[in-house]
Formats: structure tokens, C-alpha cells, sequence
């Protein structure tokens, strides 16, 4: 079958690795696409926004099935308007990518069905949002409503950080994303991302992953999109998964079917590993970046036949299988991100890193500019390894950094710390 893959980042790039290995692929589209998915698909020009455009492409090239992978499209009704024009796609309705588009349905969504989360208030005016921070007081978290590329999130440690935050949304610091914000207690513990495959009726469990939101080693500085992930996350014990499964992801199934809007797709849910267990931090209704990139190296089964599985309510007689081996991938990232990153900067020696064995380069923001690789993005690469240890896959992501000809970017040295430390300790 011919199939048309929706995005341009590194996510995608994984993505369109695993499709275009499907037994089931004809030929393989991609809009906008980027140079490393270009060796794979066919690179359309089209522009995503432009759902009829999208539908008439697919009908001119004989597209059956179509796979989005961000998650503005879902949020703005893509699949939506894809069914309507008789075209099969992958990903949650624009009702159900609420769960990601607005924090503050999600928030409602866990009250209202008792599932696991951090207490919330929702406002719509700075004076009412002030005057909950300053009565709960620090530390605590500051949420705007509305999608924020990774960085509408301040965990705020002190109240005048707490209260900076509230008026740089409602200042509009983050456009329309902040025109509501949700102020949260701050939950002590873990994180985790765990992914579910859903099909409106059954749920079916992915791998776990653990990403790295700051930009800094040690986990400092501004939240990013993440600047680094693995898999398998060790703190995701099997009990845990089964609560997750138990308490969080079907409980939501339940709660979206109830609404009258079965959820297919991707389920994200981003956990904090509290004393109490699994809570709820945050929903994403598409797979993870950078944890795409680490899914689909331990991915063992055919995505195209699970994606479809999902899209045709086909998941009750299906399983994932993974590889035992663990993945980590490092974000190389244009200097200046996540403020304003320099764009343009040439990059060299992608063959020598991805000659390191286990090792995958996925392009996220790159663009070609008189033949010459340049950053064209925030996070412009994502040097991904598999090894039989977390510590291992480490080393070889590392040694292939250092093989990257890239002055004008940087990463964080540091990508996997907290299951490295617990290899160790299992060790000694």
C-alpha cells in the first residue's frame, strides 16, 4: 500500500526508518519532511495546514492510509477530515487530542474519572491565577493551557518564579497557548512516558521510555522538547506498568468512550512515580520526540500492521514484541536553543557516526542549502543506540557525537544518568 507520513522531525525520521522496512509498503510519502527522511519516502510539497490539499494528494497518488505524526495536525482535525474524504488515518479525532491540545480538559477529564493526578485549579485571568499561587505557595507548576512546542511547562521553585511565569503567559510570552493557564501542586518522584496503542476499545501496552525535559546536565536550566531518552525505563517496574494500565490508561479509554469519542491512536501519558504510585503528569496524543526515536530501534513487529490494527479496531488479537536491548538517544541541539537557535550552521561527519555499530542518526531540524547539511532547528539530530546495557548504548551514542563535525551545536553529556546509576548499583 502506498502510505504518506505527516511531520518533519526527528520522530518522523524514526517513523518513516520503521515504515519504510514494513513488507506491507508500496511507496512511502513524507510532508514536509526532512534530508534523512528523504532516503526513505518520497518528499511531497504539500502544506499540512491544507487538509483538502492533503486529501487530494492522497488520491492523486493512491495514498490508502495516512500516519500523523505531531501533534498540531491532530489538535487542528486532520483525521477528521481525512475520514470525511474516505481516507483511512492514524492518529486520535480532534475531540480526542484534547487530551494534549488543552491541559485543562485532561485535568477535568482525571477529576471527573478519579484517575491519578496532581491537584489543579484552571484560569483565565492573571489576577485569579496570582492570587492561587500566592495562597498555595512554592514550589509548584505553571501549565499553559494550549499547545507550547515542549515549553509551555515552569516548575517554578520559589513564588516569584511561580508568579514571573503566570504573567509571562498571560502577557502572551506563548501566543494563544497561554490565553488559559493551569496552576498544579508539585509532585515529588520519578518521571516516566509510557505509551499505550489504542483502537477505541482495547489498549494495548507499549514500551517504557524516559526522556530529559532541561537543557542542562543535571537536569538545569529551561524545559525543552527533550533533549535525550531511553528505553527501557528501569523505574517502570511490571507492577507499575499494570497500575498505569489499571488505574490511568484504561480508566481514560472508559472516560473518552463515555464522551462519545472512542480514542485511537497514541496514548502518551507522562508519569510522575510518586510514594502513593503512578500519577498522571500530562497527556500526549502522539508518540513521544526524542522516545519515538528509542520505540522504534527496540521495536521488533511491524509498525504498519500495528498502526493499521489500531485504525481498524483490530488490537484485541494483537501483541508488541521488543528487543531485550536497551536504546538511548542523544539531541544534538543548534546553540542558543531553546531560546533562539542559530540556524544555518553546515554539519558534517554523519557517516562516520552512523558507522558506529548500533548506531541510527535521525535527522529532526535539518535542511540542505547548496547541497551542504545545515541546521534548519531547535533539535537537529538525534544520535540513537542500542546496546545489551543502558550504559553501553551510552558509550556508543556518545562515541558518535564526538564523530559529528557540528560547531554550531551542542547536547547534553549526560543522557541516561539515572538508569546508568542503577546498573551499578544492581552490580555492586
Amino acid at each position: 500500500m502506498n502510505v504518506l507520513l505527516i511531520g518533519g522531525g526527528g520522530r518522523e525520521h524514526a517513523l518513516a526508518w520503521a515504515l519504510s522496512a514494513s513488507p506491507l509498503i508500496g511507496t512511502l510519502h513524507c510532508a514536509p519532511g526532512n534530508p534523512g527522511i528523504a532516503e526513505h519516502a518520497i518528499i511531497a510539497s504539500l502544506d499540512v495546514t491544507d487538509h483538502a490539499a492533503v486529501a487530494a494528494y492522497c488520491k492523486a497518488n493512491a495514498i490508502t492510509f495516512v500516519v500523523v505524526g505531531p501533534e498540531a495536525p491532530l489538535v487542528a482535525g486532520l483525521v477528521d477530515d481525512l475520514a470525511s474524504a474516505g481516507i483511512k488515518a492514524f492518529g486520535p479525532t480532534q475531540f480526542c487530542a484534547q487530551v494534549e491540545g488543552s491541559k485543562g480538559f485532561t485535568k477535568d477529564l482525571c477529576r471527573d474519572f478519579a484517575i491519578p493526578t496532581a491537584a489543579y485549579g484552571r484560569f483565565t485571568s492573571v489576577e485569579t491565577a496570582r492570587a492561587y499561587v500566592e495562597k498555595v505557595g512554592a514550589p509548584i507548576v505553571i501549565k499553559a493551557d494550549g499547545l507550547a512546542a515542549g515549553k509551555g511547562v515552569v516548575v517554578a521553585m520559589d513564588l516569584k518564579e511561580a508568579l514571573d511565569a503566570v504573567d509571562m503567559m498571560f502577557d502572551g510570552g506563548l501566543g494563544e497557548a497561554g490565553s488559559e493557564v493551569v496552576v498544579e501542586e508539585f509532585m515529588e518522584g520519578e518521571e516516566a512516558s509510557f505509551f499505550a496503542l489504542c483502537d477505541g476499545e482495547t489498549a494495548l501496552p507499549l514500551a517504557t521510555a524516559q526522556d530529559h525535559k532541561r537543557v542542562g546536565d543535571g537536569d538545569v536550566g529551561p524545559n525543552t522538547g527533550g533533549m535525550g531518552a531511553y528505553s527501557p525505563a528501569p523505574v517502570m517496574t511490571q507492577a507499575l506498568i499494570d497500575r498505569t494500565m489499571a488505574e490511568i490508561i484504561r480508566p481514560t479509554m472508559a472516560a473518552m468512550k463515555a464522551k462519545g469519542h472512542p480514542y485511537k491512536g497514541i496514548l502518551y501519558a507522562g508519569l510522575m512515580i510518586t510514594a502513593q504510585g503512578p500519577k498522571l503528569i500530562e497527556y500526549n496524543c502522539r508518540f513521544g520526540d526524542p522516545e519515538c526515536q528509542v520505540l522504534m530501534l527496540r521495536l521488533k513487529d511491524d509498525l504498519l500492521t500495528l498502526l493499521q490494527g489500531a485504525v481498524d479496531g483490530q488490537l484485541k488479537t494483537m501483541s508488541v514484541r521488543w528487543h531485550d536491548d536497551a536504546a538511548l538517544t542523544v539531541v544534538m541541539a543548534a546553540n542558543g536553543y531553546p531560546a533562539t537557535p542559530e540556524k544555518g550552521t553546515p554539519i558534517a561527519g554523519l557517516d562516520k557516526a552512523g558507522a558506529v555499530d548500533g548506531v541510527h542518526v535521525f535527522h529532526a531540524g535539518t535542511a540542505l542549502k547548496d547541497g551542504t547539511l545545515v541546521a534548519n532547528g531547535g533539535r537537529v539530530l538525534n544520535v540513537t543506540a542500542m546496546a545489551k546495557t543502558v550504559a553501553d548504548a551510552q558509550a556508543r551514542a556518545y562515541q558518535a557525537v564526538d564523530l559529528v563535525d557540528w560547531p554550531g551545536g551542542f547536547c547534553r553529556r549526560d543522557i541516561g544518568w539515572q538508569a546508568v546509576a542503577r546498573e551499578k548499583a544492581a552490580k555492586a
